[in-house]
């Protein structure tokens, strides 16, 4: 007989919890301007080989290409798109709070750091979807 490992149940209030914690840490991870530069040439020469990877698996790639076309846009300050990069650095990097190499729900995590990042850039964000 099969032995299963009970996960323990996350509460909504633990979740939010964690994505206010990973937000946080995004914010702390490029507050200089060199380290942002670092980090944007890091997702320049990786995010679309992830997002050819994964992209038809998973439905909040439109927003991925948002949080680019936000970051590359030369008008936004590097401050304000320093939470971008962290955001688009913890989704192309497999190790993370819960590993890409779990099929779907290792993209959970990934999910809900975007999620927040959308949320804190609100309508700010919606030109940049149809650019190209």
């Amino acid at each position: 007989m099969d032995e299963f490992i009970n996960e323990p149940e996350i509460n909504e209030f633990e979740q939010s919890e964690y994505v206010n914690e990973s937000f946080e840490d995004l914010k702390s991870d490029f507050e200089s301007h060199e380290k942002y530069e670092e980090g944007k040439e890091f997702v320049e020469e990786n995010l679309w080989s992830k997002v050819e990877k994964v992209g038809k698996k998973l439905s909040f790639m439109k927003d991925i290409k948002a949080l680019y076309n936000y970051m590359m846009d030369s008008n936004v300050p590097w401050y304000r798109k320093s939470i971008v990069l962290g955001a688009l650095i913890y989704f192309i990097t497999p190790i993370d709070s819960v590993p890409d190499l779990i099929p779907l729900v290792g993209y959970l995590d990934d999910l809900g750091v975007i999620t927040a990042v959308l949320k804190f850039l609100g309508s700010e964000l919606i030109p940049y979807y149809d650019k190209k």
